[in-house]
Formats: C-alpha cells, sequence, structure tokens
C-alpha cells in the first residue's frame, strides 16, 4: 500500500490566522500519525510559476490515513481557520511504489 502525501499551497493573507491554524491542526496531525516533510516559503521555482507564499508538504502511512485525516472533525474544524486565513489548494497524491523490473 503506497504512502499517502497532501501538498497544500498556502497564499496567506492573515498571519494570525494561520498561527491559530497552525495550533488547532497539530493535535490532528499527531494523531493522524503524519509526518510534516516540507514547509517552504521561499521554493526555488524551475519552471513556469508557483502559485503561493508557503507549501506544505504532509506524509500519511497510506493514501487512506490521509484522506481520514482530512476528513476527521478535529481537522475540519481547524480547517475553516485556514480557509479564513489563505487561499489554498490541496492535493492528495499517492505515493510511488515500484511495479519491478521491467
Amino acid at each position: 500500500m503506497p504512502k499517502g502525501y497532501v501538498v497544500v499551497t498556502e497564499t496567506i493573507h492573515d498571519q494570525q490566522g494561520i498561527d491559530a491554524y497552525n495550533r488547532a491542526a497539530a493535535p490532528s496531525l499527531m494523531a493522524s500519525g503524519a509526518r510534516v516533510l516540507v514547509v517552504d516559503r521561499d521554493p526555488e521555482v524551475l519552471e513556469g510559476d508557483w502559485p503561493a507564499t508557503q507549501t506544505v508538504v504532509l506524509e500519511f502511512e497510506s493514501v487512506e490515513a490521509a484522506r481520514a485525516w482530512y476528513s476527521s472533525d478535529s481537522y475540519q474544524e481547524a480547517a475553516a481557520l485556514r480557509r479564513a486565513a489563505a487561499d489554498c489548494r490541496l492535493v492528495l497524491l499517492a505515493g510511488f511504489t515500484p511495479s519491478g523490473p521491467r
């Protein structure tokens, strides 16, 4: 079963609101077993435009675990704070699992 990854791009317009979101979201992330892999406000754009002032990458044991975290009541309460403080895009990705020799 591949790992699940949530990639968040945020254009923050209320830093205090994002700080409140981070405090509110932390318990749900810890309970889900997620790992925060990236929090970056200054990515090196190699091609194209990057539509955010902050990028976050979260790792979960599986896509199902990521989906369960996102839809949980505790996270959705925190997510309301994020939505009020930033324009966001979130995607859920399945980790790559090699299929063997070709």
